[in-house]
């Protein structure tokens, strides 16, 4: 039945597509679409406005129009099915199959750091084997996968770790990447805007939980629809009820450390 209520408004000319709106919904009924968010049903939004503040563009508000009356059982029944849905893309034993097909029994974890060869070494080979060689000998990556939705709680890797929570854009704007931040550090890598953010704050929540994090540093991007990774990883904290200290990094698109 359709009555003229308060109800949530989104301007597509102002939203940047952050997902920042969309953990602060408790209904669900926000999510990113093509790159926009958008209302998945009029019943499932209560119009009470508690995404409004988290909005950075000012694309949200809260309008009367005629639509469905909020409806708690399909709110219910929505989030229900998305944990479902949630819970399959979810690695559920070690055994489980991954989103690319890999198993998870897969994990691997590189305990030995490759060492750089030394000078003498690289001297007494052709400069192109010597370049190629270096450039292998130096990673800083301790485990595979390093994909957030790949990577699961059970994951030994994690186990006491100080945890590199980096946007994918990270790796490629700061010419340093491994050196400055992940040497030392167990990694998890995805994209705020584009991937499921309520799975995300899932999986920290779990990983949170279980794995008696030693620190977490969240790298990102000055973009706006970076800035949600920072609204994931604190919600997953409040959920997870673990205080982990908590380091905030954030990089021009030049890749240089920008100060707020």
């Amino acid at each position: 039945m359709k009555n003229i209520r308060k109800i949530i408004k989104i301007d597509e000319e102002l939203c940047n597509g952050c997902g920042v709106c969309v953990p602060d919904c408790a209904e669900g009924s926000l999510k990113i679409i093509d790159g926009k968010a958008k209302l998945v049903a009029d019943n499932l939004c209560d119009g009470l406005g508690a995404c409004l503040g988290s909005c950075p563009t000012g694309a949200l508000q809260i309008i009367e129009r005629e639509a469905d009356e909020f409806d708690e059982e399909a709110v219910e029944q929505f989030l229900a099915e998305e944990k479902r849905k949630q819970e399959k893309e979810q690695p559920a034993t070690p055994a489980a199959t991954m989103d690319c097909g890999c198993a998870s029994s897969h994990i691997q974890s590189f305990n030995q750091p490759i060492k750089p060869m030394s000078s003498c070494q690289t001297a007494s080979q052709p400069r192109e084997l010597a370049v190629a060689a270096a450039d292998e000998a130096t990673s800083s990556l301790q485990h595979w996968p390093v994909q957030i939705r790949l990577v699961p709680p059970t994951a030994p890797f994690l186990q006491n770790a100080h945890l590199l929570v980096a946007a994918d854009c990270t790796a490629v704007a700061a010419r340093s990447f491994q050196e400055k931040y992940l040497d030392g550090k167990a990694v998890m890598m995805g994209c705020p805007k584009f991937d499921d953010a309520e799975l995300y704050i899932q999986r920290f929540t779990d990983i949170i939980q279980t794995c008696n994090l030693q620190s977490i540093t969240v790298l990102i991007m000055e973009v706006p629809c970076c800035s949600s990774m920072n609204v994931i990883i604190n919600k997953a904290i409040e959920r997870a009820g673990v205080d982990v200290p908590i380091k905030r990094i954030v990089l021009s698109v030049r890749g240089e450390e920008v100060i707020k």
